[in-house]
This record gives C-alpha cells, sequence and structure tokens, in this order.
C-alpha cells in the first residue's frame, strides 16, 4: 500500500482528480469539495508531478482531460464505485430489519431454496440475505442474525434448535442404482465408485465411519472422486460419478424428483444434528424471529 501511494503521493490527491474530470473543471470540483480553486490546482500538478504525465489539459475557460487523465479516471472510477459499494452493504448490516443466514452451500441450496418462495409469500417484507461459507464463522463478530451447524446442540454463548437429525445412507442417480446390481449387502458398496466428501475446515463423517457403523472395520475406501463441498459432492453423484453419502435433509427433495436414488434401509442415524443457532448475547429482532420461527416450521414439510 505504501509502494501505491508513492505514485499517487495522497489519496486526497485522486478524490480531487476524479471531481474534476468528472465536472470538466476546477473551479466546479473545489466548489463540490468545499475548497478553495488554487487548492485543487495543487493537488492536481501534485499528481502529475508523482506520476511523471499531464493529465488535463488547460485553457482559460476549461479543462479536458488527456488520454493519461482518461485512463487514470476509469480506473478511479471503477474503485471509487466498488468502495461505495463495499460501504453499502457494511451499513447495511446495522440495519434493524436484516436478516443474514449463514450456512453450508448444499444446505442453501438444496433446503433453503425450494423453500423460499413460501418464506416469501408468508412475510413479503423480510430482507434475507443466504451466506454461503466453508467454515463456521462466529455470528456476533459478524454481525450473522441466524447460522446453521452440525452437532449436538450445544455452542458457547448460542441458542439453537434442532432443524433435522442426521441420518445418512447411500445415494447415486437412477441409472447408477440400477447398474449395481451387485449390490446386495453393505460390503457390496466397496465394489463401486465412491463420492468422497473432505471439507477443509467443517467436521463431517466419511465413508469409513459408515462402514464402521455397520460393523465393517476392515474397510478402507481409497478410491474414488474427492470434493470439498458437499454441493459439489451431490451435482457429481446426479451426474453418475458413483455413490456418495446422502444426508437425509439435503437430499429429500432430490429423491422425490428422480434425481438421486438411495438405499434408505442402509441408514445411519448418528445422534448428531443440523440445528439453527442464533447469539445469546444479541437478541434477534421481529424480522430475525420471523425467520427463525419459519425455517423450524419447515422442519417437517415438503418442499414442493
Amino acid at each position: 500500500m505504501q509502494e501505491l501511494w508513492k505514485h499517487f503521493g495522497s489519496p486526497r490527491h485522486l478524490v480531487v482528480f476524479e471531481a474534476a474530470a468528472r465536472l470538466g473543471s476546477f473551479t466546479q470540483a473545489a466548489r463540490e469539495l468545499n475548497v478553495q480553486q488554487p487548492a485543487v490546482s495543487a493537488s492536481i500538478r501534485q499528481l502529475e508531478g508523482c506520476l511523471g504525465a499531464a493529465l488535463f489539459t488547460r485553457s482559460h475557460r476549461k479543462v479536458a482531460l488527456t488520454t493519461a487523465g482518461e485512463r487514470l479516471l476509469a480506473d478511479v472510477t471503477r474503485a471509487f464505485e466498488q468502495l461505495a459499494h463495499s460501504a453499502s452493504a457494511i451499513q447495511q448490516l446495522s440495519r434493524p430489519e436484516y436478516v443474514t443466514l449463514n450456512a453450508s452451500t448444499a444446505f442453501n441450496n438444496y433446503w433453503m431454496m425450494p423453500r423460499l418462495a413460501d418464506l416469501q409469500a408468508s412475510h413479503p417484507q423480510i430482507d434475507l440475505r443466504l451466506q454461503s461459507s466453508d467454515r463456521e464463522p462466529d455470528i456476533d463478530a459478524e454481525n450473522i442474525s441466524l447460522a446453521v451447524r452440525r452437532g449436538d446442540g450445544n455452542w458457547p454463548g448460542c441458542d439453537s434448535a434442532l432443524i433435522a437429525e442426521e441420518v445418512i445412507f447411500p445415494v447415486a442417480a437412477p441409472r447408477v442404482m440400477e447398474a449395481a446390481t451387485g449390490l446386495r449387502n453393505l460390503r457390496d458398496l466397496l465394489t463401486q465408485r465412491m463420492i468422497h466428501l473432505e471439507e477443509p475446515v467443517r467436521d463431517r463423517p466419511g465413508w469409513d465411519d459408515w462402514f464402521a457403523h455397520f460393523g465393517i472395520r476392515d474397510a478402507r475406501v481409497a478410491s474414488g472422486l474427492r470434493l470439498n463441498d458437499y454441493a459439489l459432492v451431490l451435482q457429481a453423484a446426479m451426474a453418475g460419478e458413483g455413490f456418495a453419502f446422502g444426508w437425509q435433509h439435503a437430499t429429500d427433495g432430490l429423491l422425490r424428483q428422480g434425481l438421486l436414488s438411495a438405499r434408505q434401509e442402509w441408514q445411519w442415524r448418528t445422534g448428531q444434528g443440523f440445528y439453527l443457532v442464533w447469539s445469546k448475547a444479541r437478541p434477534l429482532n421481529s424480522e430475525a424471529e420471523l425467520v427463525r420461527d419459519w425455517i423450524l416450521s419447515q422442519r417437517d414439510a415438503p418442499e414442493v
């Protein structure tokens, strides 16, 4: 950053330059910035000195951008627009009616999205922002209204309510399931191509854990496709890349649509669950309470 400012002298020079270039006048720029016209002229001269190039051609009553000035204006305008967008987004975080739901990409795609029309119909005034992430952020530090987490329902400083018990069974594209004619018992699954979820941050069970639950502790599932996001795992399964972990709450809709098939008789109830979580230290506003209550009302409601 220090190297950047060596090129410009001061960030103030860019503000002055943008106003002068946009308005085509040092005098009008001075009026907009509430400074004297000589101050604008001095700032532009200093910027030109730092860059070693003229940015304006000057005449008695007007100024015009040089080629170098036009190039700089395009970049400065784009940078200022991005900063304004960031500032607006940050300011929105403090709006009392603003509701943020943080969850995995898979939960947002396969549990929330099919149900959003119902939320919008029930509460059209709510400004809900779905935030997908590959980690579980601090909901107080990042001003998150609600979050979805896997666990036992106990997180320090948080209240929680169960959305779905963790139930896992093998899933695959219907054509893959039909082709697996030799799949008569659990151990036979070891002969199939597997899709593995390897999340870098979140703790998730894998195929070895699933086999171990059913007493097959010598299984070593090494081959197959490895992905770091469960939404990608489900996409790969639907594309016919092999057998995947089917978390029941995420795959119910895909099973009903015929996009996946499952061996639900081989389900594993882990004792964990997927919970809606919110801060104890920061009370939910009325809009967030509505979203919380709506999500919990959907626990047993099928997608439409």
